[in-house]
């Protein structure tokens, strides 16, 4: 591995940082002069890594058992490659305990007291949530650690990257029903293990989403994660404006079914490989969704059964969204029905409403002549 990873071990830098002004000449400042100091302070240095390098690298503030248990060993971690960055945020390939992983750190600003105060509150958030959670489809934490100004979470490495990544490499409406069935399962197990857990992950969406050698997918990205406990009643929007519910785009109340509405969108993804409102500003995106109740057009190849299923995730009305358990369920039946070459039904718990779908079992087709006896 390390001839194609070329990686390097945290060490001292040698370099001169730029020097900032003092305290006192820094009020003479405006605030874009400031940014300005401080992002070319930060592109300066090799690596935010070597803000990591200093002996009073504090540990995140759980308790003791915790604070053994996943800080992280600098000594045994090595950085290699960055291939993601964000806003405030770069990913880096590693080693960690000879291991393969992913370095997310993230820059926490020192003059904009509300982005800081929100990216050291999505910092613990991500870190509280990620520790606790054991499922083969939530990406792995592993160790944590925060220097001010870089805070730093280690966490297992996706070789083939996002969702949306994988996407944007296919022809469109050129995915599998196999494929899409095996992709969508492995999204819906981990929402499902994630609901259980009660857990609202607020920011579902393909990028959020990644993959592994085997091609499977594992949910990441719980910045902006909460209990539900705790945001039951919350207002406000805090994932991406393609993929979020009208309820949180319209700062209403909103419960764990704004995941559900999310995943709708992936799934339309999944069958189409394009871009939700492709050709719509996020904002206009969101208008579209709130204000007038659009959604990304389904392609008339789509199955008719994943479609019903689409629509149900994407409801306007929250209530009439199904839990994650049920779509599992029906996403298994469908993928009984491909392995076995029959068609696929509407599954029955996902239109318990209509009695006489109820009655239909398994794979045989809505439209078929032939009795169905229990």
């Amino acid at each position: 591995m390390a001839t194609c990873f070329n990686p390097f071990r945290l060490r001292r830098s040698k370099s001169k940082p730029l020097e900032m002004p003092s305290s006192s000449s820094r009020n003479q400042w405006n605030s874009s002069d400031i940014e300005t100091m401080d992002k070319k302070r930060f592109d300066s240095l090799e690596s935010w890594s070597m803000i990591l390098e200093s002996d009073n690298v504090e540990t995140w503030e759980v308790s003791k058992e915790d604070q053994e248990e996943w800080t992280a060993d600098l000594s045994q971690l090595f950085i290699g490659n960055k291939f993601a960055s964000g806003a405030h945020s770069r990913i880096y390939r590693g080693i960690y305990k000879q291991r393969a992983v992913a370095v997310k750190m993230v820059r926490i600003p020192t003059h904009k007291e509300e982005t800081r105060a929100k990216l050291e509150q999505q910092f613990k958030s991500e870190v509280r949530l990620l520790s606790r959670l054991y499922h083969p489809n939530i990406v792995q934490f592993i160790a944590a650690c925060k220097k001010p100004p870089v805070y730093c979470i280690i966490m297992e490495y996706m070789s083939q990257g996002t969702l949306r990544m994988y996407l944007n490499k296919k022809e469109p409406y050129s995915l599998s029903i196999e494929t899409i069935l095996r992709l969508a399962l492995d999204i819906s197990r981990g929402m499902a293990y994630l609901h259980s857990q009660g857990v609202i992950h607020r920011d579902l969406k393909s990028s959020n989403l990644l993959l592994n050698d085997e091609m499977h997918v594992k949910v990441a990205d719980f910045g902006t994660s909460c209990l539900e406990t705790q945001c039951r009643e919350a207002k406000g929007n805090m994932g991406t404006y393609r993929w979020m519910a009208p309820e949180m785009i319209k700062e209403k109340p909103y419960t764990r079914k704004v995941d559900v509405y999310s995943f709708g969108i992936v799934l339309w993804e999944l069958t189409t490989a394009l871009l939700p409102f492709q050709g719509m500003t996020p904002v206009q995106a969101a208008f579209a969704v709130a204000e007038k109740n659009e959604r990304p057009p389904l392609p008339a190849s789509c199955q008719p059964a994943l479609a019903h299923l689409i629509k149900r995730c994407w409801a306007a009305n929250p209530s009439k969204r199904p839990d994650f358990t049920d779509i599992v369920s029906a996403l298994e039946k469908y993928d009984e029905c491909v392995k076995e070459g029959l068609p696929l039904t509407l599954h029955s718990r996902l239109v318990s409403r209509n009695a006489i779908i109820e009655r239909l079992k398994d794979c045989v087709s809505m439209n078929s002549s032939i009795p169905v006896h229990i």
